[in-house]
């Protein structure tokens, strides 16, 4: 039997964007691989006819991704075949250009280019679409001018490329650079002549749109902003025949989270933040089209969405759907992620039950499909069958053929809060009871996710490696309702705690780890955690710091998210109670710590920014600890689930050379 190598994550196959055609015999999605030779990742849209049983690939640009159904027969996907795009943006003019593609054969043809930078879009009829676009607003419109006052204009922005001016917050976010002024506004476009109109206020940025079945009446949801934003969300009805606008749900009540579209009102998760902070679990609300009277339907307090991890998976696609007079949704309970069906009185029933993820579904009359990680495999596509979980693909079926892949070995505890908490432990290959062997404690970022019993690859790297890898799910975890995940003002506390016993009971019962050869690593909130363990204990021989949170006082006032949820988090502010951010920051304690410690950093992170791990690593330097830091520079906070793929395999040496350095 094999090892699973470092590099063995350019061998798997990433699935997304599941959809089903309108008659329910096909359905698409998309397939992506690294490819280490070019640095990138191959995107791919695939087939499933669920009449034949036939499974195969119907595209080969290698860059397709961003299916919309057209008919039966036909889809449109987003592209640049023909170098449209780039030409376009090297003369600083916005272009989209969507190819379509006939799933009975053929080669993709141009269907259509529109002069906005689209991420989103909705089909009206064969003229019509709604499209939500990135716009730039301190950049002219280009499309107006012409001639000397084209190129006098062209000429100002390119002497301009060498400022950020920043006047509003945030005026940076992770994965989309400085965002200052940029908006994702809704547009009404006529896909045959590209004109286009503004159907969202000039300041909104636009997160979800809803489309009804009779294509008249469109919802937006979003935030509109000036100065700074807020996390509540402003949900608008647009009558798509006048252009008419009116609000469905002001500003500063509920953060929006998902919408869908019944035939009379609207329904959306949401929550007013007001009693368990930013991480707040989502309630299901149902607001009259007509009336805008809002009730409250269903409180599960379930983590909506899935929220469990894996270094094995890529993109997403649809979590949320109305359809049949129901709404369908994926929801994370206790340590897994499953398919649910509510209706508007609040009877919910789960349609799948399965340790594992579901990561995107579609439904279309009583045909179910999904991609989801079942049985420590990677993704596949399954289709739901008499409550059955058929699966439908075998893409990934080579790549751990005949290979060792450790199986989660389940050990719970009850804490000292009288609460269950759950984790797991990877044996090594070829564990021998007789022998001793090193381990890894890992960490969930988050802290409001999962650990669950799915594939991830860099664990089980480290299992093939000879080491034991063990994980858990403590205080701030998913899936296991709002008391638990709470952790405001409790971080390094209650979580700590639950680390640390977790790793005593793991050592009592696994009698085979050498107790002098631990490891500890985790990123984003796992990088907090080791920064904090390392100033706490001395117990671990090595760790690894990625994405590191180090000084609660700067990184409130630097990333992303920082000035209202991790301010809420601490329950204070750098100009009140500021002993409180400093007592919770790991760097107070590192005049402590003495673990030898390696940082993973991303220079354009900016939820996680680079300032704390620099603070970490001086520090640790300035106290005589052996320290290291790789700094990868044109990554962001994804780095180990989609950054390059040579980025993601020096980031798997580093860990793993320096495990080996301290554990062997």
């Amino acid at each position: 039997m094999k090892k699973i190598e470092l590099e063995d994550f350019s061998n798997y196959q990433y699935l997304s964007e599941i959809k089903l055609t309108e008659d329910g015999k096909r359905c698409l999605f998309v397939v992506s691989q690294a490819d280490l030779d070019h640095n990138s990742y191959q995107h791919h849209i695939w087939m499933a006819d669920l009449i034949n049983n036939k499974v195969m690939q119907c595209s080969g640009g290698g860059k397709e991704r961003g299916i919309i159904l057209e008919s039966a027969d036909t889809i449109l996907f987003p592209a640049d075949r023909d170098g449209l795009v780039k030409k376009a943006n090297a003369e600083h003019q916005e272009c989209s250009a969507y190819y379509r593609l006939n799933l009975n054969g053929g080669e993709a043809v141009l269907a259509f280019t529109l002069p906005l930078a689209v991420t989103s879009l909705k089909l009206i009829d064969e003229q019509y679409a709604v499209a939500i676009a990135n716009v730039d607003l301190n950049k002219p419109d280009l499309s107006a001018l012409s001639g000397d006052e084209l190129k006098q204009t062209i000429q100002a922005l390119n002497e301009e490329k060498d400022y950020e001016v920043l006047d509003e917050l945030p005026y940076w976010f992770n994965n989309q650079g400085f965002i200052n002024k940029h908006r994702k506004q809704a547009f009404l476009v006529n896909l045959q002549t590209g004109e286009h109109s503004l159907l969202s206020p000039t300041l909104m940025n636009v997160n979800e749109m809803a489309l009804s079945e009779d294509k008249k009446t469109l919802i937006l949801c979003g935030n509109e902003y000036q100065d700074i934003r807020q996390p509540y969300s402003v949900i608008l009805k647009v009558n798509l025949d006048t252009k008419e606008t009116e609000p469905l749900l002001a500003d500063n009540q509920y953060n929006v989270s998902h919408i869908a579209l019944s035939k009379d009102c609207l329904i959306f998760t949401g929550t007013d933040l007001k009693t368990w902070g930013t991480n707040e679990n989502d309630k299901f609300f149902a607001c009259d089209l007509h009336t805008k009277e809002l009730t409250c339907f269903f409180d599960p307090d379930w983590g909506i969405g899935s929220s469990v991890g894996s270094d094995a998976k890529l993109y997403g696609g649809t979590s949320f759907k109305y359809v049949n007079d129901k709404l369908y949704f994926i929801a994370t309970v206790d340590n897994a992620s499953n398919l649910y069906e509510l209706t508007l009185d609040g009877e919910c029933k789960a349609l799948t039950q399965q340790e594992g993820s579901v990561d995107c579904f579609d439904i279309v009359d009583e045909t179910v499909v999904f991609i989801g990680m079942r049985n420590m495999l990677l993704q596949e596509v399954y289709q739901l069958k008499q409550n059955q979980e058929i699966r439908l693909s075998d893409i990934n079926t080579a790549a751990l053929a005949d290979t060792y892949v450790a199986k989660p070995e389940k050990l719970s505890f009850i804490n000292e809060d009288q609460e269950r908490v759950d984790g797991w432990v990877l044996k090594p290959y070829n564990y021998d009871p007789d022998k001793k062997y090193p381990a890894i404690l890992d960490i969930h970022g988050g802290p409001k996710v999962v650990y669950g019993e799915t594939f991830f690859h860099e664990m089980q790297a480290w299992a093939s490696q000879g080491y034991f890898v063990f994980f858990a799910n403590p205080h701030g975890s998913d899936g296991r309702g709002n008391r638990f995940m709470h952790m405001v003002n409790r971080y390094g506390t209650i979580d700590y705690n639950d680390l640390m016993t977790f790793t005593d009971e793991v050592l009592k019962q696994y009698p085979a780890i050498n107790h002098q050869h631990i490891a500890v690593t985790g990123g984003s909130y796992g990088g907090f955690m080791t920064n904090w363990i390392i100033g706490h204990t001395n117990r671990f021989c090595c760790a690894g710091s990625q994405r590191s949170i180090a000084n609660w006082i700067s990184k409130s006032l630097t990333t992303d998210i920082g000035y209202y949820h991790n301010m809420t988090q601490m329950a204070a502010t750098p100009w009140q109670d500021v002993s409180k951010m400093w007592d919770f920051s790991p760097l107070k304690y590192a005049d402590q710590c003495v673990t030898p410690t390696l940082f993973i950093q991303s220079d354009e992170d900016y939820r996680c920014w680079m300032c704390d791990a620099m603070q970490m690593f001086h520090a640790l330097k300035l106290h005589h600890v052996e320290t290291r830091m790789c700094l990868f520079k044109g990554e962001n906070h994804e780095l180990s689930r989609s950054g390059k793929p040579k980025h993601r395999l020096r980031r798997l040496k580093e860990l793993t050379h320096w495990f080996d350095r301290y554990c062997k």
